[in-house]
């Protein structure tokens, strides 16, 4: 692989490429977002959206590097698979993982790893003092649905799906030290607009 230091370049194709961000690249992680990612043609989707889920995306990366502490950055890659219709993107980061932050933060040790990874995503928390932003994936959250894709985070040993028909929290047996984030979409004809989200996403009661 090139990244890796041979001579050879990235093939591009249906691939979105390997990128490795060792600090917060706002510009950067835009143009990769909107361009290599959701501009390619894959996704039928107005301007608006767009933007909407590019700034959610956007957020998984400034959490991960302003709460969950990781020391040698984010990394990031997907695929478009034509035959499946699917558009694959994952973002992956080593840091202390969101159990743990969210367990400080709130100095409530007993929770369990799926309580709090439903903290640290329900809209306008976060574990950074004095900033009322949580990771706000409200859009992202509708778009999976109504495309009929996936989102799955990994975070230590909690785990959450949300699809078209759930969105479960659980802690689970396996381990994964930091964040690992999935989303799935669905590449095909339909277009997709703003208006075609629910405007007022729900709360639900968290503990």
């Amino acid at each position: 692989m090139h990244i890796f230091g041979e001579g050879v370049e990235p093939w591009e194709g249906n691939s979105i490429p390997y990128r490795e961000d060792r600090y917060l690249d706002n510009s950067g992680l835009v143009d990769y977002l909107s361009e290599q990612w959701l501009g390619r043609g894959w996704v039928h989707i107005d301007q608006l959206l767009k933007n909407h889920i590019v700034s959610t995306v956007w957020e998984i990366y400034a959490n991960a590097f302003e709460h969950g502490q990781t020391n040698i950055g984010v990394f990031s890659c997907g695929q478009h698979y034509p035959t499946l219709g699917e558009l694959k993107l994952t973002v992956v980061d080593f840091g202390v993982g969101i159990p743990r932050n969210v367990r400080d933060f709130l100095n409530q040790t007993d929770l369990s790893a799926d309580e709090t990874i439903k903290w640290a995503f329900r809209r306008g928390t976060t574990t950074k003092h004095g900033i009322a932003r949580g990771i706000g994936l409200d859009y992202l959250k509708q778009f999976v649905r109504v495309n009929e894709g996936k989102l799955e985070i990994f975070s230590h040993n909690g785990y959450v799906i949300i699809d078209k028909t759930q969105e479960t929290y659980q802690s689970s047996q396996s381990f994964f030290e930091g964040t690992l984030v999935n989303i799935t979409l669905k590449s095909d004809e339909s277009y997709y607009s703003l208006d075609s989200l629910n405007s007022e996403p729900s709360e639900e009661p968290l503990f």
